[in-house]
């Protein structure tokens, strides 16, 4: 029987690995991998809550609207990525300290 401790446990690895990927990684594509890695283990804790709490379905809709800003984000944040390389020609986040053009 599955129970909400193998989907906790399951999004606490989940949250390291995106932890661990924004603090150790230059590249700016592999820190919003990890911080999509991030919303992805709350995003589960909030449906395994939802399922194992109340039964309510107040966890998925939380989760569609965490779903909905992290799309919004990667949009914003890969336009930030490609602009940063037209001007740098790198990805790397050291290259990133000024902002102007």
């Amino acid at each position: 029987m599955i129970g909400v401790q193998h989907y906790l446990l399951l999004s606490a690895a989940l949250f390291s690995l995106g932890l661990l990927g924004v603090l150790t990684r230059r590249n700016a594509v592999h820190v919003l991998m990890g911080v999509e890695l991030i919303l992805n283990s709350a995003n589960l804790n909030l449906v395994a809550f939802a399922r194992y709490g109340s039964g309510q379905i107040a966890g998925q809709v939380f989760a569609v609207f965490v779903i909905v800003v992290a799309a919004a984000e990667v949009a914003v944040a890969l336009a930030i990525v490609l602009t940063m390389y037209r001007l740098r020609r790198t990805p790397n986040l050291d290259a990133a300290d000024s902002l102007r053009g």
